[in-house]
């Protein structure tokens, strides 16, 4: 297996619907260990968060996520993005529809002085969305 790099995001409690929303947005396949599943007793009220989740889609995507561990301080801020980019415009605009609900736009999806259509937002749980459609060269 060749490495990869992907996006592990840290959530404040809510991981496994923001995992669940996600896999509705990519589709494939979710995977989700609990503290309580490695028994961790000191976790106590936590032992039902997510200590670790992924989600691996048919597109080749992997999204990893977790709730803050108990103990720790859960720290949200403005230095990740996730963007999602191809050349599939059906494909891309349905992740931004679905990324969008309940969230807010900061740049509207459309045509930019690049050439390609690019848009930017962020979902309901807090995490910034990027989305590039690249336009095919005629």
């Amino acid at each position: 297996m060749p490495s990869r790099l992907n996006p592990y995001i840290s959530f404040d409690g809510d991981a496994r619907q923001a995992m669940e929303f996600y896999k509705e947005v990519f589709g494939g396949t979710l995977r989700v260990n609990t503290f309580g599943d490695f028994g961790q007793k000191e976790a106590g009220d936590a032992a039902d968060k997510i200590m670790h989740s992924m989600l691996e889609t048919d597109s080749g995507f992997t999204l990893m996520g977790a709730d803050t561990p108990p103990g720790m301080e859960h720290k949200p801020g403005n230095n990740i993005s996730v963007s999602v980019s191809g050349e599939d415009a059906g494909e891309l605009r349905g992740y931004w529809d679905k990324l969008c609900q309940g969230g807010t736009v900061s740049v509207p999806l459309e045509k930019q002085m690049w050439g390609d259509v690019f848009g930017m937002c962020t979902d309901r749980f807090g995490i910034t969305w990027m989305v590039n459609i690249t336009e095919q060269k005629a």
